[in-house]
């Protein structure tokens, strides 16, 4: 059983026009005007396929057959939205797929003990929280912790929420959910290099994130001579040469990213009275990830205590490392195999929904080829036989798992 490969692909031609920038690049920012448009096409495509879509209060969205929603239930899918000038196959791959599987299993009448549904999780890119979404569903959010976040533009994730449009229904139960199973670009240049059309997913790395703020004093960039002044911009810049050091002394596959920084009041002739950046690390153990945690913070009080400045260091919440399922796991490997296409197993340095899904119900991932390893830019892209051969592994998976 295969899926349709000009549908699939003529999917994401249409998606990809969705948030799309002068430059090529995709801008589809979580709960922005482009995600609610990205949305209501997809809801579309499922309505013209006979599939109803609920919502939750996270903003995650769930497509499924009319009668599918009692019981346990597998699930598959991914994320519409994009890092700013993304690429058009990050999240949309396992969100396309993931309704062609639920279409041929529909337009198949396969008789199944389970049904499968299709899910879009809500900001999985972290715009305003690493793996929002996904997170919201397994655990929950107080509202403290809601209050908290903010966007990268500044803006509060309550009044995003109060404002979108898909944000409606009560939370799904998670305990219904009986397998999930997530399609994904590998993101990497391992499978291409070595000419492996199928990664089997063993674990995902762990992932921290944090905004380090350092406050001084704003001066006249003119008058205020450089033994006086209080200025926050060098114990950040400090801070940043300590990076790649840090990430060294933790472990080999340990890595740190400084992707956001700021000044206020941001004037080239006024020193800076607060200097921000936006951190995102990652390590194969939650041990190594507590040790960046740990190591990061008293870097940064260290520099702001050469420097004569304050520092705040706000953490994110933490997603663990996880094992993914063996059991699935060897499903997908079977799938491959009946459909002639070799198999490696990977394990995933990015950050996926699948960690938190992997909580609730034995779970699992299908990598397929990135050209040259890119990936968050425009300049993603695999072929589309391979992007075919993924999709219909995920399907014989799904029907596996759901029989």
């Amino acid at each position: 059983m295969k899926v349709n490969g000009p549908r699939l692909r003529a999917d994401l031609e249409a998606l990809a026009q969705i948030g799309r920038n002068s430059d090529g690049g995709i801008d589809r920012t979580a709960l922005s005007a482009e995600d609610a448009a990205a949305r209501t096409w997809y809801e579309s495509r499922c309505q013209e396929a006979g599939l109803e879509v609920r919502c939750d209060k996270w903003a995650n969205m769930v497509a499924g057959a009319a009668h599918s929603w009692d019981g346990a239930a597998v699930w598959t899918g991914s994320h519409l939205d994009t890092v700013p000038d993304g690429g058009a196959l990050d999240g949309a791959l396992g969100v396309v797929a993931a309704l062609e599987c639920v279409r041929r299993i529909t337009e198949e009448h396969l008789e199944l003990a389970h049904p499968v549904q299709a899910v879009v999780f809500a900001d999985e890119e972290g715009n305003y929280s690493h793996l929002f979404g996904s997170y919201g569903l397994v655990h929950g959010y107080s509202d403290r912790q809601l209050a908290a976040m903010t966007g990268r533009e500044g803006d509060a994730l309550t009044d995003a929420l109060r404002d979108f449009s898909w944000r409606t229904g009560e939370p799904f139960d998670p305990g219904r959910i009986r397998h999930f199973v997530e399609l994904h670009i590998e993101q990497g240049p391992i499978l291409e290099q070595r000419d492996i059309p199928i990664g089997v997913v063993t674990s995902i790395v762990g992932l921290g994130g944090a905004e380090v703020v350092f406050t001084g004093r704003a001066d006249h960039a003119g008058t205020t001579p450089m033994t006086m002044r209080r200025d926050p911009g060098r114990a950040a810049g400090a801070f940043l040469t300590r990076l790649a050091d840090i990430a060294a002394s933790i472990g080999d596959d340990a890595v740190i990213t400084c992707g956001r920084f700021s000044f206020q009041p941001g004037a080239s002739n006024v020193v800076p009275d607060a200097a921000n950046l936006a951190l995102d690390f990652r390590a194969p153990t939650s041990d190594q990830v507590e040790a960046l945690t740990r190591a990061l913070s008293t870097a940064a009080h260290e520099c702001a205590s050469a420097h004569d400045v304050g520092c705040a260091v706000h953490l994110d919440q933490p997603v663990s490392p996880v094992e993914l399922d063996a059991e699935v796991r060897d499903i997908i490997r079977a799938a491959a195999v009946r459909n002639v296409l070799p198999t490696m197993d990977i394990p995933s340095g990015a950050g996926h929904d699948s960690q938190n899904m992997s909580r609730i119900a034995p779970t699992g991932m299908i990598f397929v080829p990135s050209h040259a390893g890119r990936s968050h830019s425009r300049f993603e892209h695999t072929d589309p036989e391979l992007l075919e051969n993924g999709a219909t592994v995920l399907l014989e998976t799904l029907v596996s798992l759901a029989r």
